[in-house]
């Protein structure tokens, strides 16, 4: 193990990778050109307005440049060379994808402790694949089965039939209901939830009488879900969200909803009942989607927008407000909603010069008219 490593940083656990290295490591790893020594070494890695002589930081977009004169960081990766002020630096085309492949290697996250820990609780009939590991508290339910290298995490509750695909990670009281299927790869996040009824009712006349929800949720490979995030099972058939989706903390996803590949959906985002999201939608902070509604591929939804119930949003649109219109309309309206103070004040100076002239006999005035 480097020196250093297995320390606690922030409360948590060091992964054992943690320890120096150098530039020429890096770029190796990432598939940068170095600029300045390889050899250089380096313990650490922070933002360019905490970032020390031993740290390395990143440049991730144009604006982040002027920082770079302000910034302590011993070196950097950028992606133009240019981007670096004469800093030992590793030049990729996307410097943030290379950071995250550089932590993923760096830090990795600590892996719990394979077997089943005291105090949890797998019922005979599940299954467990090689490398599981279950903590305190946890439930694994009759038939449930869980895949290789999978950890869930203590109060997990995975229930009855259900299927946890391999290499997941379920963070403490996240839930999977009866039958729900997760595929390989995938996260839940600390207090989501996989599976609840839909929020089907019908009045009968006397009362809202519920409709049995006999369905699924099936998430493909490579979802994460976050905290308190709930996606509910379907009426009939499944609630689907594809692969590689990500979903913010606080999201909702209703019945019989399907979610693209690739989409984003922001914290507070919801999605009601049997909408379609195409692949690569982008939905920000607590944007809404009525039921039954259309959302084309790569549409983005910014901010606390709205589509109505059955609406449709053409493929590659960006839209805002409520109920949502192209982003660039949105701005215009925005700016004259601004104003409208200052209009209501000169329409009503207006009103009032036009009825002091009728008044005075000027050109406004009707018996001037008349003659």
């Amino acid at each position: 193990m480097k020196k250093g490593a297995g320390k606690a940083i922030n409360g948590r656990p060091a992964a054992a990778a943690r320890g120096a290295f150098s530039l020429g490591e890096l770029a190796a790893l990432v598939g940068g050109a170095v600029s300045g020594d390889p050899k250089r070494v380096l313990t650490g890695v922070q933002p360019l307005d905490s970032a020390t002589a031993g740290d390395l930081s990143w440049v991730a977009e144009e604006r982040n440049v002027r920082t770079v004169s302000r910034s302590a960081a011993g070196a950097l990766i950028v992606g133009k060379l240019e981007h670096a002020s004469g800093r030992p630096a590793v030049i990729v085309a996307n410097p943030t994808a290379a950071l995250a492949a550089w932590l993923a290697r760096w830090s990795p996250p600590p892996r719990p402790k394979v077997g089943v820990a005291s105090g949890a609780f797998v019922h005979s009939r599940a299954k467990l694949g090689r490398g599981v590991s279950v903590a305190a508290g946890a439930t694994v339910a009759s038939g449930a089965r869980v895949g290789a290298r999978s950890g869930i995490g203590a109060g997990v509750f995975i229930g009855e039939g259900a299927v946890v695909g391999e290499d997941c990670v379920l963070f403490p009281n996240a839930v999977v209901l009866d039958g729900c299927i997760l595929g390989n790869r995938c996260i839940l996040y600390a207090g989501a939830v996989i599976g609840s009824d839909g929020f089907g009712y019908v009045w009968d006349g006397q009362q809202h009488r519920k409709i049995p929800q006999t369905g699924i949720v099936r998430l493909e490979d490579d979802v994460e879900v976050g905290a308190n995030a709930t996606v509910d099972r379907a009426t009939f058939g499944e609630t689907l969200v594809r692969r590689g989706t990500k979903i913010d903390n606080l999201v909702m996803i209703a019945h019989n909803v399907e979610v693209g590949e690739h989409s984003i959906l922001c914290a507070q985002a919801g999605v009601a009942g049997s909408s379609r999201l195409g692949r690569g939608v982008t939905l920000a902070g607590q944007a809404g989607i009525g039921d039954h509604a259309v959302i084309g591929d790569r549409a983005m939804l910014t901010g606390q927008s709205g589509v109505p119930a059955r609406g449709t949003v053409a493929p590659g649109a960006v839209l805002s407000g409520m109920p949502a219109a192209p982003h660039r309309e949105f701005l215009r309206s925005a700016a004259v909603l601004q104003r409208l103070p200052e209009l209501a004040r000169r329409f009503e100076e207006l009103a009032r010069r036009v009825e002091a002239l009728a008044k005075g006999g000027g050109p406004w005035n009707s018996e001037s008219r008349k003659s």
